[in-house]
C-alpha cells in the first residue's frame, strides 16, 4: 500500500481526478459508486493504478478500480457486486469484505476464514470449508472473474517469501478450479513481502500481512449487459 500511494501521488493529473472521484462517492452508497465512480474520473484513475501498483500488475485494488465501466452500467453492476458481498459476508463471517467501486475486495488474514499454518500453504479443513462456501457464491454469480493475491509479513528472505505467496495463492486458484468453477475465471499473482498492508514490527500486524486477497470484478459479458441495460 505505500508503494501504490507513493506511485499514484506521482502523477499530478492522476491526484486531482483521485481527489475529485473520492468527493463524489464519499457519500454514495454501495451501488452508487458504480455510476460515480466513472463519472467522475474513475477510469482514468484506475488506468494510472492498474499501471504502476505491483511493477506493472494490477493489485486487488487497481484491479476493481482499473476496470470500472462508471456511469448507469456502472450502477447496474454495483448492485450485483452489493448482493454478492452480502452472501460473502454471511457465508463467511471472518472475511474482510470491501465494496470498491464496481468491484469486491475480499482479504483473508490468519484471524479470518482462509489461513495457513507457519511456513505452509497447504489448506486446512477450516480454510477448505470457508473456500467451498465461497466457490458457491461463485458459481451463483458466473458472469465475475476474480484475481487471487498471496501476500507475506517480512520474515525470512524476499525469494523465499515470495514463493511462499506463489504457494499459497496458487493453493487457492486450485482449490476453486477443482470445485466446478472454470480457471478461466482466475488470475494468480504473488507479492511476497512487496506489499504489506500493516505495520511488520508488531506480531499482529505480521499476521494480517499474511493474507490472501481477492478481487472480484465483472467479467465482459456482465458489463455488455450493464451497457445494455443502460442503454434501454
Amino acid at each position: 500500500m505505500n508503494n501504490f500511494i507513493k506511485k499514484t501521488l506521482a502523477g499530478t493529473i492522476a491526484v486531482a481526478f483521485l481527489f475529485t472521484g473520492c468527493d463524489a462517492i464519499k457519500n454514495a452508497n454501495n451501488t452508487q459508486k458504480g455510476g460515480a465512480v466513472g463519472a467522475t474520473g474513475g477510469a482514468v484513475i484506475g488506468g494510472v493504478i492498474g499501471n504502476n501498483v505491483g511493477d506493472g500488475d494490477n493489485t486487488a485494488l487497481g484491479a476493481i478500480i482499473g476496470g470500472v465501466v462508471g456511469g448507469a452500467a456502472g450502477a447496474y453492476i454495483g448492485n450485483r457486486m452489493d448482493k454478492q458481498a452480502k452472501e460473502i459476508e454471511n457465508e463467511i463471517p471472518g472475511a474482510e469484505v470491501t465494496r470498491v467501486g464496481e468491484g469486491i475486495n475480499v482479504t483473508f488474514d490468519e484471524n479470518s476464514g482462509v489461513y495457513f499454518a507457519t511456513e505452509k500453504y497447504d489448506l486446512n479443513e477450516q480454510s477448505r470449508n470457508s473456500l467451498n462456501k465461497l466457490a458457491a457464491i461463485f458459481k451463483e454469480y458466473p458472469d465475475t472473474n476474480v484475481l487471487v493475491e498471496g501476500h507475506t509479513d517480512n520474515t525470512g528472505s524476499e525469494t523465499y517469501n515470495m514463493t511462499l505467496s506463489k504457494n499459497r495463492a496458487q493453493e487457492v486458484t486450485d482449490f476453486f478450479s477443482s470445485h466446478g468453477l472454470s480457471s478461466s475465471r482466475f488470475t494468480t499473482k504473488w507479492y511476497g513481502e512487496t506489499q504489506p498492508k500493516y505495520d511488520n514490527s508488531t506480531a499482529d500486524g505480521r499476521a494480517k500481512n499474511r493474507r490472501v486477497e481477492l478481487a472480484i470484478v465483472a467479467n465482459e459479458e456482465l458489463k455488455e449487459e450493464a451497457k445494455e441495460n443502460a442503454d434501454n
